[in-house]
């Protein structure tokens, strides 16, 4: 396995170290990152020795983990209590910081501390635009307004960059029009590509060149395309590909999820979604989908990728230095008035 290419699929883990299972599991070129879910985390230095384990195994794998802020907040214990998108909207837009500069500050705290626990990616920021029907979305989103929402995020990708930690932004094409859970169900979104495109298409075109990577949304937009997203050639290569122009790394939103089973088998589901665009699936919390999702790769010759190795963390910093550091001191203090 060449050190500069990695594998398509991500995926998760059952405990808080490695398994001898997983110690294997990893060690497969078609095994290309792992996403750490609240399950995989009890403190700073379980975390740390964790990703150390991974690394052990194959350092260019993609660590990864949701750390959103808000209700989407997998690192607790001994890490910053981060507000959810909606609410550092809510406090910047009532204070004059008409450089969102404190949106930068929070990107680079998110980032930092998650590099600093042995992490290269958070997903994030997200990008859908809540108009108050999405059930899963809600908080997450920046808000409803698309320039206000290309200015707050463009501010916390900048400090994110910061600290060395590529942005990606989710859910392309947007998630935040219906109230149904594709967690749960299949979703459909009615409205038309016009819609779209002078909505939530606005951030994703104006943020391409700043993120790293785009995850996409389990959502079917049915009067244009009656696949999901995910599965669409015509949303991940004609739109995101060909008319934003993006070249970062489509990861698709975790197979597993309801919203995809109409498609079939985990099998069907990872290769419609290759075949579609993405670059990296994720395959979580059903380890024997995740074991016959590397067979298929291999049955199927599916080829590495050493574009996903861009992602990594290009800079490191310890827990140690990072509690001295004056900016992390003075942004938690500012955090008190957010969430007064």
């Amino acid at each position: 396995m060449s050190k500069s290419l990695i594998g398509r699929l991500m995926l998760d883990l059952e405990g808080m170290s490695l398994s001898k299972e997983e110690n294997e599991i990893l060690l497969n070129p078609h095994v290309g990152g792992v996403i750490l879910f609240a399950k995989n985390i009890s403190s700073r230095d379980q975390v740390h020795e964790l990703c150390g384990e991974i690394k052990q195994i194959n350092p260019q794998l993609l660590i990864a983990v949701d750390q959103e802020g808000g209700r989407v907040q997998r690192l607790k214990k001994g890490y910053t209590k981060l507000p959810a998108m909606q609410k550092l909207a809510e406090f910047l837009n009532t204070n004059s910081d008409k450089n969102f500069s404190f949106a930068t500050d929070l990107g680079w705290l998110m980032a930092s501390e998650v590099i600093a626990s042995g992490i290269d990616i958070s997903f994030a920021p997200v990008l859908d635009l809540d108009n108050s029907r999405s059930s899963i979305i809600g908080d997450r989103s920046i808000g409803d307004n698309p320039e206000k929402v290309i200015s707050i995020a463009s501010a916390y990708i900048k400090g994110m960059n910061q600290a060395g930690m590529q942005a990606t932004g989710k859910h392309f094409p947007g998630h935040g029009g219906i109230f149904a859970d594709s967690h749960l169900v299949f979703s459909e979104d009615m409205r038309s590509f016009s819609q779209l495109e002078s909505h939530d298409l606005l951030p994703f075109n104006a943020l391409e060149l700043q993120l790293g990577g785009i995850m996409t949304a389990h959502i079917s937009f049915s009067n244009i395309d009656k696949e999901i997203a995910t599965f669409s050639k015509f949303w991940l290569q004609d739109i995101l590909r060909n008319k934003i122009g993006f070249a970062g790394i489509i990861f698709s939103d975790d197979l597993s999820m309801k919203g995809t089973d109409y498609v079939g088998d985990i099998e069907a589901k990872v290769g419609k979604a290759l075949e579609s665009g993405c670059n990296m699936v994720l395959v979580c919390n059903d380890r024997p989908a995740a074991v016959r999702a590397i067979n298929f790769l291999e049955k199927e010759k599916i080829s590495q990728s050493q574009k996903i190795t861009k992602l990594k963390a290009s800079q490191s910093i310890s827990w140690t230095d990072l509690e001295k550091d004056i900016r992390r001191k003075d942004i938690i203090g500012k955090l008190h008035t957010v969430e007064k």
